[in-house]
C-alpha cells in the first residue's frame, strides 16, 4: 500500500472560478494542486502515461474532455467488414490527415522531453497516436496504440509512411480534401464527414492487400510486446518514484491497467487532467489543471534542472 506523503491531501477548497470541489470518490481536487504535485514529485524518478488531453493544446481534440463531442469511432470488426466501411474510413482519414500532419508539439510535449533529457523521466507510455512526443524530442516512448503516421498491410504486413498513401489517395481522389470544407476534425485523425460515396481506396503497393492505419482500433488488441514493455517500466518503479498520468480519463483498460499495477505495487500515482478520471480512487493526488502548464512547471523545477547538469 502506498505510504502517505506530506501535502498529498488537499483540504476541500472553496468553490470559485479558479477551483473545483473535491471528487466524491477520489482524492481532493484543486487548481492550486500544481504546487502540491511539484512538492510530491520533487526528487522522484518518473514514468509518464499520457492521453489525448495532452495534445489538445496542439489543436487535436480529445475524446472525453470538457466540451468534447460524443462520437463512436470505427471498430476493427467494422473496418474488416468490407469495402464500404473502409471507403468511409479512408475518405474521412484522407481529409483529417491533411490537417493533423500539420500539428506541432505543445509546451506539454516539450516538457516531457525535457524531463527525459534531465534524467527525471525513465520512460513514457502514450495512448496518443499523433507522434507529437517523438516530434518534441522524446525517445523512450511506448506508442501503446500505434502511430497514425504509419500504414500497415493486413495481408503482407508491410509498413509504410502515411504521407506516401496520402499522395496516392490524392491522385485517386483529386479535389476531395478541398470539397470537404470545414468538416470537424476528430481525435483519431479523421473528420466527421457524411458523403464518402465515390471515394477510391488504395491497395497495398507490395501485394494488393488491405491497408489499415498502424493504430489499434476499438475491438483490437494492443500488441503484446508493447503491453509487456509498459508493464516493465511501471514494475521498475518503487515507492520512492512515481507514475505521472497526464491528459487521460483512463476510461479504457489499456491505460488504466498500468495505474492499477502502480497502485498495487505501492507506487505513488499523480494524475493531471481536466475532469474526473476512472483512476481517481487509485491516485495519491489528482490535479485539476492543464497538462501544458503543469508539466512545464515540473520541468522547470530546480530539482529537474539540477539533475540535467
Amino acid at each position: 500500500m502506498a505510504r502517505a506523503y506530506p501535502g498529498a491531501v488537499i483540504p476541500a477548497p472553496v468553490t470559485t472560478e479558479a477551483t473545483a470541489p473535491p471528487a466524491a470518490d477520489g482524492p481532493a481536487v484543486s487548481a492550486a494542486g500544481i504546487d502540491v504535485a511539484l512538492r510530491l514529485l520533487a526528487g522522484r524518478s518518473l514514468v509518464a502515461l499520457t492521453g489525448a488531453g495532452l495534445s489538445t493544446d496542439s489543436g487535436i481534440p480529445d475524446y472525453r474532455g470538457p466540451g468534447s463531442t460524443a462520437r463512436t469511432p470505427m471498430t476493427y470488426g467494422e473496418f474488416r467488414s468490407g469495402e464500404p466501411a473502409r471507403r468511409r474510413y479512408w475518405a474521412r482519414s484522407h481529409v483529417g490527415w491533411a490537417r493533423m500532419r500539420r500539428a506541432q508539439p505543445n509546451d506539454g510535449h516539450h516538457a516531457i522531453a525535457a524531463l527525459e533529457r534531465a534524467g527525471v523521466l525513465r520512460g513514457l507510455i502514450t495512448q496518443n497516436v499523433d507522434g507529437l512526443h517523438r516530434a518534441a524530442g522524446s525517445s523512450a516512448v511506448v506508442d501503446l496504440h500505434g502511430r497514425i503516421d504509419e500504414v500497415v498491410c493486413l495481408d503482407c504486413h508491410d509498413v509504410s509512411h502515411r504521407d506516401r498513401l496520402q499522395r496516392r489517395l490524392g491522385l485517386l481522389n483529386p479535389g476531395f480534401v478541398d470539397a470537404a470544407g470545414a468538416a470537424v476534425t476528430a481525435p483519431d485523425g479523421d473528420v466527421q464527414l457524411d458523403d464518402t460515396a465515390g471515394f477510391r481506396v488504395a491497395a497495398c503497393e507490395a501485394c494488393g492487400g488491405v491497408l489499415k492505419p498502424h493504430v489499434v482500433f476499438f475491438g483490437e488488441n494492443v500488441p503484446k510486446h508493447r503491453v509487456e514493455r509498459s508493464y516493465a517500466l511501471v514494475d521498475a518503479l518503487t515507492a520512492d518514484d512515481a507514475l505521472l498520468v497526464a491528459g487521460s480519463s483512463l476510461t479504457v483498460m489499456s491505460g488504466l491497467r498500468f495505474v492499477k499495477r502502480a497502485h498495487r505495487n505501492g507506487v505513488p500515482v499523480v494524475i493531471v487532467n481536466r475532469g474526473t478520471t476512472r483512476g481517481d480512487p487509485l491516485a495519491t493526488l489528482r490535479v485539476e489543471a492543464g497538462c501544458s502548464e503543469t508539466l512545464s512547471a515540473l520541468a522547470t523545477t530546480p530539482c529537474a534542472r539540477e539533475r540535467s547538469l
